[in-house]
C-alpha cells in the first residue's frame, strides 16, 4: 500500500486566515497544511481516500487522481465532509454510485446536510452515493484491503478511525491505521491499532484539548501500540515549525506533511 497525505490540517488549514504568526507567514512548504485527508492505494492500483474535506478538489487535482474506489468518513464536521458535492466528476468517468462508509451518527449528518443527493429526484447531474453503516465495526473490503473501524471520542461525538490489511502472499500482509480528531480511545479499540506497519494519529498542539489529542497523548497512543512507523497529522499552527518539532519526536515517529507519500 501507498500512503499520500492529501492535507494534514485543522479545520481552519494552515496558515490560518488574518492570522500572522511566524508559523503561518513560515517559508518551509511542510508548514502549510490543507484540511486533513489522506488517500490510501493498494497493489492493484485501487484507490481510498479517508475524509473528504473542503480542499477535496484541489488535492485531487494536485495528485491527478482518476478514479475513486471508496471514501472512508471518520465523523461529519465540516472539515471532513463537505467536498462531498465534488464527487461528481468521477461519478461520470467510471459510470457508479460513490460508495462512501461512516458510522450511524455520520450518515445522519450527510443525509441531512446532502438531502438533495438522497431525496427522490430526477435532476441530472446531481452527485450519486451509495451509504455503509460500518457502526458495528465489522471488517469490510475495498479492492484488496480489509478495513477494519475502530472507535473513539471527539469530545462526546463517536467517530471512527480506520485500520487497512493488505495480503502480500499467503504469509505476510501489510497494515496502516488512520485515526483523527479522536481525544479518547478504549483499551479494547487501542488492540485494534497493536501490529502496524505505520500508525497515523492526530496531535492538534503541543498543549491539551478538550476534543483532540494534544502531541504527548498522540506519543502515549504509539507508544501503547507501538508501530514501526508512526505518523501525526490534523495538526494546528500551535504545533509550531514542522522542522524544529519534528526533531524532538522519538525514534520512527514524525510529524505528516502536505503531498508526503509512504510506501507500506
Amino acid at each position: 500500500m501507498v500512503i499520500t497525505f492529501l492535507g494534514t490540517g485543522t479545520s481552519q488549514g494552515v496558515p490560518v486566515i488574518a492570522c500572522n504568526c511566524a508559523v503561518c507567514h513560515s517559508d518551509d512548504q511542510r508548514d502549510k497544511r490543507l484540511r486533513t485527508s489522506a488517500l490510501i492505494t493498494d497493489n492493484a492500483g485501487n484507490n481510498i481516500l479517508v475524509d473528504i474535506g473542503p480542499d477535496f478538489r484541489a488535492q485531487m487535482l494536485t495528485h491527478n487522481v482518476q478514479h475513486l474506489e471508496a471514501i472512508l468518513i471518520t465523523h461529519a464536521h465540516r472539515d471532513h465532509i463537505s467536498g462531498i458535492d465534488d464527487i461528481r466528476p468521477f461519478n461520470w468517468v467510471q459510470g457508479r454510485n460513490m460508495e462512501i462508509y461512516a458510522n450511524s451518527e455520520a450518515l445522519r449528518t450527510i443525509k441531512h446536510d446532502y438531502h438533495y443527493i438522497f431525496d427522490y429526484h430526477q435532476y441530472p447531474g446531481l452527485p450519486e452515493a451509495t451509504l455503509h453503516d460500518v457502526s458495528d465495526c465489522r471488517p469490510f473490503k475495498v479492492g484488496l484491503v480489509t478495513v477494519t473501524p475502530v472507535r473513539g471520542m471527539h469530545k462526546d461525538l463517536p467517530v471512527l478511525g480506520y485500520r487497512l490489511d493488505e495480503q502480500q502472499d499467503g504469509s505476510s500482509s501489510t497494515s496502516l491505521a488512520y485515526i483523527t480528531d479522536m481525544n479518547h480511545i478504549e483499551p479494547q479499540e487501542l488492540e485494534r491499532l497493536k501490529g502496524l506497519d505505520l500508525l497515523v494519529i492526530n496531535a492538534l498542539r503541543p498543549q491539551k484539548h478538550f476534543s483532540h489529542f494534544c502531541l504527548d497523548e498522540a506519543l502515549d497512543i504509539i507508544g501503547q501500540c507501538r508501530p514501526q512507523r508512526a505518523c501525526l497529522t490534523h495538526m494546528s499552527h500551535e504545533m509550531g515549525f514542522h522542522n524544529e518539532v519534528d526533531a524532538t519526536l522519538p525514534e520512527g515517529v514524525h510529524l505528516a506533511y502536505d503531498n508526503l507519500k509512504i510506501n507500506i
